[in-house]
C-alpha cells in the first residue's frame, strides 16, 4: 500500500488535529511519518527520516518523530538531543506501548492521535509552551516512498 493512502483524508485530519492540540501545551515539536516498507531496524530508519525532515533544526532540539512503516507494520518513537539529554532513558517506552496496543487492533488513527497527545502531555514537564512559541515543524503527516526508493 502506498503510505499516503494508508489513512483516509478524514483520518489524516484527526491525527493532524491531535498533533496541533498536543503542541499547544509544550514547546516540543511532534511529527508523524509514514513509510511503506522498512527493511532495517525501525529506530535506525526513524533516525534517517528525522534527519531528512530537518527535525534537528528546532531551537531547543525538542522534536519528536513517530515513525510507522505501514506495509511491514513496524514503528519507532524517537526524540532529539534536547529531549534525550533531560529525560530518563526509558522515556519513550510507554508511548511505544500505547502505539502497540492500538496498532495490534488495527486502530492506526487512534494510536497515532493518542500517541501525539501522550507525547504532548509528557513534554509539558520538560518543555513548557511559551507565549511567543513558533511552530518550527509542519504538523501535517509526511509520507515516504518504499525504502529502496529513498
Amino acid at each position: 500500500m502506498r503510505p499516503d493512502k494508508f489513512l483516509t483524508a478524514d483520518q489524516q485530519k484527526t491525527v493532524v488535529a491531535a498533533v496541533r492540540l498536543a503542541e499547544k501545551g509544550t514547546s516540543g515539536e511532534i511529527r508523524i511519518h509514514i513509510d511503506g516498507e522498512c527493511r532495517k531496524d525501525p529506530i535506525r530508519r526513524a533516525e534517517e527520516v528525522f534527519a531528512r525532515l530537518g527535525m534537528h533544526r528546532t531551537e531547543l532540539r525538542n522534536g519528536v518523530l513517530i515513525y510507522l512503516a505501514c506495509n511491514t507494520k513496524v514503528f519507532a518513537v524517537i526524540g532529539d538531543k534536547g529531549i534525550n539529554d533531560v529525560v530518563p532513558h526509558d522515556f519513550w517506552e510507554d508511548t511505544a506501548a500505547l502505539l502497540k496496543q492500538h496498532f495490534s487492533k488495527g486502530e492506526y488513527t487512534e494510536g497515532l492521535a493518542g500517541a501525539a497527545m501522550h507525547i504532548g502531555k509528557k513534554l509539558k514537564d520538560y518543555f513548557l509552551y511559551q507565549e511567543d512559541d513558533i511552530n518550527e515543524q509542519p504538523d501535517e503527516i509526511s509520507f515516504g516512498k518504499q525504502e529502496e526508493d529513498l
